[in-house]
């Protein structure tokens, strides 16, 4: 029987039946993974595609400023955190492979229109922007991704598998980056319609890979309610704040940074062509690095517990902002264009937030799992699979919601960026100081929410039950 003529239903799926999977059950969550992980790497490189687009664009060709820039790659960013929330519902209802096809068929239309854009230099500015915000169905693809492995895998292995997943997805963001600096490097900056070329592959190669290789699984439920009642729970709302920073770091650095690297070059007498070549060089380090780390973030967590891991990334992230704002205050002091020395600076700290980001990206998404599960050991009532069940549905439903919320992290970012450019003093100094300001917010927060109060409850002698002892 072919691949695309079996059967893709099953019927029954128990993650965490140990003989099942230890019989062929981790060979099937395996093959899904892997194809989830291309789908979602697609996904991503169409989300952030307007992050290389903008190296393409020099002012005087397409009328459009750094300013104008900065709200040009914010738009996906927003409209595909709003995506997310029917994206996470999307598996359960189609199925996940069902889902997946139709989720990368659908890159095609903000790819098409990329390519007919740019290829038009005198399309207005709102054109653009509308253009720029079909890229937002790639970042509703991380939701629906996450959901349908979530699923697939068992409580123990949950922090890996979904640190892979996320991982190979972000890897979306670089890839597209360096596709671009190749196209710079080989042509020069006056033919973007060649990434966009690639890209047109690679969605057929995504959607087939789906259709053949996928399944869907028919046990799962989640719906609307199951999200309402995710968010009765105190837990629900925090993760998804700490999930700004985290991730919202990630996607918004990742749009920004080659930006924030053209304008200093520019300021250094680069020409625009110059520019983008060298800004190119550099930005896509940053998301690879940063997607590299977040599987390891995952599998610190399974060992050590995510809300330490998260912990200790939050301290380390207000350390390297603290990075970026002394290059920024010592650029802003000196006289001229940035020296060699703050552009290290200011490359290091960026590099050091984007491999933080991802360990933390790793460790929140294991806590929700965690959490859920460890909920569900406390309804002594429930049978081991509905236990199983309602913490499926409830991570599933959550996942989808805290990365809708975390991504406008990366709106919040690049709104900072551009409005600090546009001050007084034409810099990104101040928008460094919001960003070292708010991870110090979430460093108490998880401190307060998933260290402290365990320990004080510990001390004082009170059941706790398993929640949230694990995610510690």
């Amino acid at each position: 029987m072919s691949k695309l003529s079996r059967s893709h239903d099953i019927a029954h799926w128990d993650a965490e039946d140990a003989d099942a999977w230890a019989a062929g059950n981790d060979k099937i969550a395996k093959r899904n993974l892997i194809w989830s992980i291309v789908a979602e790497h697609v996904g991503f490189s169409i989300w952030s595609i307007w992050s290389v687009m903008v190296l393409f664009m020099p002012q005087d060709v397409y009328g459009i400023d750094a300013a104008g820039k900065f709200y040009l790659v914010a738009v996906p960013t927003l409209v595909g955190a709003f995506m997310r929330i029917p994206y996470t519902i999307a598996p359960a209802r189609f199925g996940g492979r069902n889902w997946t096809i139709v989720s990368a068929l659908l890159l095609l239309i903000p790819t098409v229109l990329a390519l007919w854009a740019m290829m038009n230099p005198g399309t207005s500015y709102t054109t653009f922007m509308v253009v720029a915000a079909f890229a937002g169905f790639g970042g509703g693809n991380f939701a629906s991704s996450m959901t349908n492995i979530n699923a697939f895998y068992p409580q123990r292995l949950k922090g890996w598998a979904l640190g892979l997943n996320a991982g190979g997805g972000n890897i979306g963001v670089p890839v597209v980056q360096l596709i671009g600096l190749l196209v710079i490097a080989t042509v020069g900056n006056t033919a973007p319609e060649i990434v966009c070329a690639v890209y047109l592959v690679f969605i057929a190669l995504a959607a087939v890979g789906a259709a053949f290789y996928m399944d869907n699984l028919r046990n799962q439920k989640s719906n609307l309610g199951a999200l309402a009642e995710a968010l009765r729970h105190r837990h629900s709302w925090v993760m998804s704040f700490l999930y700004i920073g985290t991730f919202g770091s990630f996607i918004g650095f990742s749009f920004a940074f080659g930006q924030v690297l053209q304008i200093n070059f520019l300021a250094g007498g680069d020409t625009p062509a110059q520019a983008a070549l060298h800004a190119a060089q550099i930005s896509f380090l940053g998301p690879l690095l940063g997607s590299i780390s977040r599987p390891f973030g995952g599998k610190l967590a399974d060992r050590i517990g995510g809300g330490r891991i998260t912990l200790y990334t939050f301290v380390a992230m207000i350390f390297a902002a603290g990075i970026l704002v002394a290059t920024g205050m010592l650029d802003d002091a000196a006289p001229g264009a940035p020296s060699g020395a703050h552009m290290t600076g200011f490359v290091v700290g960026f590099i050091v937030l984007f491999v933080l980001s991802g360990i933390g990206n790793g460790s929140t998404y294991k806590m929700i799992p965690s959490i859920f599960e460890a909920k569900a050991q406390d309804e002594h009532a429930w049978t081991a699979e509905e236990k199983a069940a309602w913490s499926r549905r409830m991570s599933g439903a959550l996942i989808g919601f805290a990365g809708a919320v975390g991504a406008l992290g990366g709106v919040f970012i690049n709104v900072a960026l551009r409005l600090s450019y546009t001050g007084a003093a034409k810099s990104a100094t101040n928008a460094f100081w919001v960003f070292l300001a708010f991870y110090v917010v979430c460093a108490v927060v998880t401190w307060f929410v998933f260290l402290r109060m365990q320990s004080v409850r510990t001390v004082a002698g009170e059941h706790v039950g398993r929640a949230p002892a694990p995610v510690g």
